[in-house]
């Protein structure tokens, strides 16, 4: 069975390091696509679950060198009889996807449980428990952000190395430099020159007392503060890969091994400690700057989680009672009381208030519900008390379904980033390369007293100056906060590739109803045929429109359920998209449809031509009627601009883009909306595979195409353009076609989502120049001799951070 997974990776510190788990993991039998995304260090990973399982993709990860985030969690059990007991916990819980351990006590009467928290949650666990017919008690906070714990433990060590490299470096820098430029008190210097015990040869016996001083200092960075990169350094060329960590191995090595024999006076030198000291503190000071930054890429998603409540009131036999979220079941009576967060989704039987939704769909202005709204979860009742019924929970609500698809977008690769991985794939044998010519270049044909150690220090340059981390953080970490401003902004992209395609795009076509009308028609005008009533036509055609989904048939449902008119049964219920529906009412057969329905089954006369003609050109929908084929009448029904359309389509229109409504209503009352709204140009009375022949048309001549609708009939249109925009009201099929989903229905998201793409490009390309020509520039610079390998460690350690703070300007940017 085809399965995907989602994985916190950890060890990762270049493009080569996501390289390395991508292609490991690949050689498993049975694994298909693999995305590892630097900026989120998450896998994402599509396996056959017959040909291989979850415990071979960890210990693949593991042999490659890297490690899978993993959290513990601990539950005081109750209803405890017997050791019996606890086993059955122990194999229910083994048996758990993303359980790795289960451990349980029966002395303490306890259960703790090792997992990964991307597959499994501490709530869901508990649940497990209470299912076998216990009690569980979590010993923590249940709603504890495990994987950002694992994490955030990760950075303070990391901060901690630092504390203890800067502790000894400065000392060591500071000491090093005093003596080199010789501002130290006169004293020290007649202690070192008595420390000098010279051979014959005159060559050194004894050397000075500051080379060990200075080893003494220097000796603990190496090899506890840099013991990281020895150790990644070995696991990466194991796997016959080279990272990052071998750059910074073989550069602080070379100066650090290189001092120990003139500090031991094998011969005469200037040591290079501080050099060693010094690149392997400010990389780790860069990675620490790298990693509090990489955090805040995905605040947004942060916030969102954050949305989720920990507890919820339910009605149970009348009272109310506190419960925990997992506890909440489907149909339970949820209360809400001013300011309070909704804790599922659901629809409102009691009570009305205003809700405010802006953390879902953007929209600043608080929504007002009553009997009949649906509420969902995470959103702030403003007013009165509500009481809803729950129809969604847990990983099935609204809430849920966003965060899922934002956490999918940021796992995702966009094309863009194949040529910084290409290039990261050969970065670090190139840069050795490059480092080992340069070595033999000075050592041969360098000028000065002592070629050798000016050959060494320029190699060390070149390996500390290179930087693949830049190229490797320069896509993912701008999707990661692209991504995030769009999930705020109620916009969410599908995947990575759709945020870069819809900077590119050149023409926008909006479906009419729902898209730029308010998709909330009402019927105005029943006109009966000669021979038919007014009362029954609308009795027919409301019958069978209670079978239908389109906004239209429950504009007729409606009207006839105002009027107090009592519909008939149907059967044989039909709907063929662009022609109308069909049904057998009362043993006569009813079609629905437009004018050019009626002209193909020969039921249209055109005798009623010029009052179809007026109600046209007022803009109004004509859903017309035949009984057994005889025309019936028609329905003129009005559907009003959404307020906001005329700014949307300006705004649009700023963009440079071209606007076209494209429409299966007829070309009048097309025009009058068009007209309405600033659209210059209509394509109307097109049926759903027309439209997408329309798109395809557009493509052809060149045009990038982005569709904007919400119905079933857009379905086709919306898979065919460059990037299909659903508005979030509508359909489930629409949003399911669609690169974009616009949650508020608000069109001006279309023209936020195309600025929003073009922004966030415009960050990537600006990240991958800077990573292409930080490198292209310096590595010669530092093959030529002109860098110092301690300024070339400085300037490798924040080339990742300056990508990752211009990445995170696109938080503040204004759509």
């Amino acid at each position: 069975m085809e399965r995907s997974i989602n994985l916190p990776i950890t060890g990762m510190t270049c493009a080569n390091c996501v390289a390395a788990v991508e292609r490991n993991v690949r050689k498993l039998d049975g694994v298909g696509a693999v995305t590892v995304n630097l900026s989120s260090e998450k896998a994402t990973i599509d396996f056959d679950s017959d040909k291989i399982d979850l415990p071979q993709i960890l210990a693949r990860i593991e042999r490659a060198g890297y490690g899978v985030a993993k959290g513990t969690v601990a539950f005081s059990i109750g209803r405890i009889g017997d050791v019996n007991d606890l086993h059955r916990i122990e194999t229910a819980l083994a048996k758990m996807e993303g359980v790795q351990r289960a451990s349980a006590l029966l002395a303490a009467e306890k259960v703790e449980v090792e997992f990964i928290p991307t597959m499994v949650t501490a709530g869901e666990i508990r649940g497990l428990i209470e299912k076998l017919g216990f009690t569980a008690r979590l010993l923590g906070d249940e709603f504890a952000d495990v994987e950002g714990e694992e994490r955030a433990r990760e950075t303070r060590h990391q901060l901690k190395l630092l504390w203890v490299g800067l502790f000894f470096t400065i000392p060591v820098f500071i000491i090093s430099m005093a003596r080199d430029f010789e501002l130290l008190p006169a004293f020290v210097y007649k202690l070192d020159d008595m420390g000098m015990r010279m051979s014959m040869d005159g060559m050194p016996m004894v050397q000075s007392w500051f080379n060990w001083l200075l080893l003494a200092l220097a000796l603990p960075v190496q090899f506890y503060v840099g013991w990281q990169y020895y150790v990644g350094a070995y696991k990466s060329l194991a796997n016959r890969s080279a990272n990052m960590d071998v750059l910074i191995a073989m550069g602080s090595s070379a100066a650090f091994l290189y001092s120990i024999p003139i500090t031991l006076g094998w011969f005469h030198g200037h040591v290079y400690f501080e050099t060693a000291a010094v690149i392997i503190t400010l990389i780790r000071l860069g990675k620490y700057l790298e990693a509090r930054a990489k955090g805040r890429t995905s605040d947004a998603i942060k916030k969102l989680m954050g949305l989720r409540p920990k507890q919820a009131r339910v009605l149970r036999d009348g009272v109310e009672m506190d419960i925990a979220i997992d506890a909440v079941a489907l149909g339970d009576q949820v209360v809400v009381r001013p300011g309070e967060r909704i804790a599922t989704d659901g629809e409102v039987v009691e009570g009305s208030s205003n809700v405010d939704e802006s953390m879902l769909t953007g929209e600043s202005f608080p929504v007002a519900k009553h009997a009949g709204s649906q509420v969902s979860c995470g959103t702030i009742n403003k007013a009165g008390r509500l009481v809803y019924i729950t129809q969604k929970v847990g990983k099935d609500t609204f809430l849920s379904q966003i965060i899922r698809m934002v956490e999918t977008a940021q796992g995702s690769k966009a094309p863009i980033q194949k040529l910084a991985d290409q290039i990261s794939a050969i970065f670090v044998p190139v840069v050795i390369a490059l480092a080992l010519l340069t070595f033999a270049g000075w050592a041969m044909f360098g000028k000065g007293q002592d070629p050798f150690t000016t050959a060494l220090i320029n190699m060390v340059a070149v390996l500390v100056i290179a930087c693949p981390c830049a190229m490797g953080l320069a896509t993912p970490t701008a999707v990661m906060v692209g991504t995030g401003k769009g999930a705020e902004n109620g916009i969410l992209f599908k995947n990575s590739e759709t945020l870069e395609k819809a900077g590119g795009v050149t023409t926008i076509l909006l479906d009419k109803t729902g898209t730029v009308t308010k998709g909330q028609p009402a019927v105005v005008a029943v006109l009966p045929a000669e021979g038919f009533e007014e009362r029954e036509l609308l009795r027919l055609a409301a019958s069978v429109e209670t079978a239908s989904e389109h906004p239209l048939a429950d504009a007729v449902v409606s009207r006839a359920t105002e009027l107090g008119i009592p519909l008939a049964r149907l059967a044989d219920f039909a709907y063929t998209p662009g022609l109308g529906v069909t049904a057998m009412v009362e043993g006569r057969e009813i079609l629905l449809g437009n004018q050019a329905v009626m002209e193909e089954i020969g039921a249209w006369d055109g005798r009623d031509a010029q009052t179809a003609l007026e109600q046209q050109k007022q803009a109004r929908t004509l859903v017309m009627a035949s009984v057994d084929g005889k025309f019936a009448g028609m329905l003129a029904i009005a559907d009003p601009v959404k307020d906001n359309s005329v700014e949307a389509i300006g705004e649009l229109r700023k963009l440079g883009l071209r606007v076209v409504m494209l429409t299966g209503d007829n070309q009048h009352t097309a025009r009058a909306i068009a007209n309405a709204v600033g659209i210059d140009q209509v394509i109307a009375e097109v049926m759903p595979d027309g439209k997408a022949a329309e798109v395809q048309k557009l493509r052809h001549d060149g045009q990038k195409v982005a569709m904007v609708g919400d119905g079933i009939n857009d379905a086709p249109a919306l898979a065919q353009a460059d990037v299909g925009l659903a508005i979030g009201t509508g359909t489930d099929i629409a949003i399911a076609a669609a690169d974009v989903t616009l949650v508020s229905g608000d069109l001006r998201a279309a023209a936020k989502a195309i600025l929003l793409s073009r922004k966030t490009m415009s960050a990537i390309r600006q990240n991958l120049f800077w990573a292409f020509i930080y490198n292209v520039l310096l590595i010669p610079a530092a093959m030529m001799g002109t860098l110092n390998p301690m300024l070339a460690a400085g300037a490798m350690a924040f080339s990742s951070v300056f990508v990752v703070s211009n990445s995170l300007r696109l938080r503040r940017a204004k759509l």
